[in-house]
């Protein structure tokens, strides 16, 4: 049940609801909008249906939720969520874009892309210092290491940074570190790591599995709205299709559906659904015309050396050329840059 209170409701008018529900043992989510309070309510759905809650002071209408995904829903609330980390806005009329290597590998790398992008005009980096790879024997990421040459570039060029987290064990050392926890595609569906990341307060990038419906990869965000953390960025990376001339389908749909079904901002990365440096620019200037939030793309300033993902990787120069169209996309529908 989504309960939503008039404008003009007091804060005693919601503290009032917030007690009612806690009285017949059920949750209560509060959301603040700039117009009005939401209130979800979670527990014994028949017992919370039949309490006369519009008749109580400062609430205008108690709305039944069937969707299974109820905070992050628009029926839960109707504004974009926006969220700040440092220079960078995700949500609302802002567009961003987040560059760097797929993995960190040494300083020289990391410190060079992170330098080149920023020149470029992205608001954050990216960079990973673990690695989830088909091969055991593949690159598996510096680890901790990583992480301190990813905060180095951070201190130096002032760009907050996002590093994937792959198990649960790991969130603690990820989250101080990074600005910015990535949950990627092979673990949308790991609810323990989910669930973990939701008690942490740092934002966190929900990449969509490569198999999963929208319906599936808002669930997924559940997990984490539940726990407390509110800060969710999606990210749609390509889904798998019968298609085999590029390494991912790039769904553009999903940015709009996104968009009426969610609060949450949405943004694309281009570089990991189209697996191919020439298909990179043209997904992230379709990724733009669709309405993300933002795009994510990999750069690195010597692919053909890269020990991931190099085939995707953008050199500097191209990642310059590409934002320069990628904005100018943005200014015209009218994107804060």
């Amino acid at each position: 049940m989504i309960i939503v209170m008039r404008h003009e409701a007091t804060e005693a008018d919601i503290a009032g609801v917030v007690s009612r529900l806690a009285e017949i043992g059920c949750e209560a989510h509060v959301s603040r909008g700039q117009l009005r309070t939401v209130i979800g309510a979670i527990g014994d759905r028949e017992q919370i249906q039949t309490l006369p809650w519009e008749a109580m002071a400062g609430v205008e209408r108690a709305v039944p939720v069937l969707k299974s995904f109820r905070f992050v829903s628009r029926d839960f609330q109707s504004e974009d969520s926006v969220i700040t980390v440092g220079n960078a806005r995700f949500g609302g009329d802002h567009f961003t874009t987040i560059a760097g290597p797929c993995a960190a590998e040494d300083r020289d790398q990391v410190m060079r892309t992170a330098e080149a992008v920023k020149l470029a005009g992205a608001k954050m980096l990216r960079g990973d210092a673990f690695k989830p790879r088909t091969s055991p024997y593949a690159f598996q990421g510096l680890g901790e290491a990583g992480l301190q040459l990813m905060a180095e570039a951070r201190a130096e060029f002032e760009l907050p940074f996002v590093a994937e987290v792959l198990d649960s064990r790991e969130v603690e050392l990820v989250s101080s570190y990074a600005d910015v926890l990535r949950i990627g595609t092979r673990n949308m569906s790991n609810f323990t790591l989910l669930a973990e990341v939701g008690r942490q307060p740092r934002p966190v990038m929900l990449k969509r599995g490569f198999t999963a419906t929208l319906e599936e990869w808002l669930n997924a965000a559940e997990y984490i709205y539940k726990e407390g953390n509110h800060q969710i960025i999606l990210v749609e990376r390509g889904i798998k299709t019968f298609e085999t001339a590029a390494r991912n389908t790039l769904d553009i749909t999903a940015v709009p559906l996104i968009k009426g079904m969610s609060h949450l901002p949405i943004i694309v990365d281009p570089s990991h659904s189209g697996g191919r440096r020439e298909l990179v620019s043209p997904l992230a200037r379709a990724g733009v015309g669709a309405g993300a939030d933002g795009i994510m793309v990999d750069v690195h300033p010597t692919p053909d050396t890269a020990k991931v993902d190099g085939a995707q990787a953008l050199l500097p120069a191209e990642f310059a050329e590409m934002m320069r169209s990628v904005n100018a996309i943005a200014s015209v529908l009218g994107r804060v840059l």
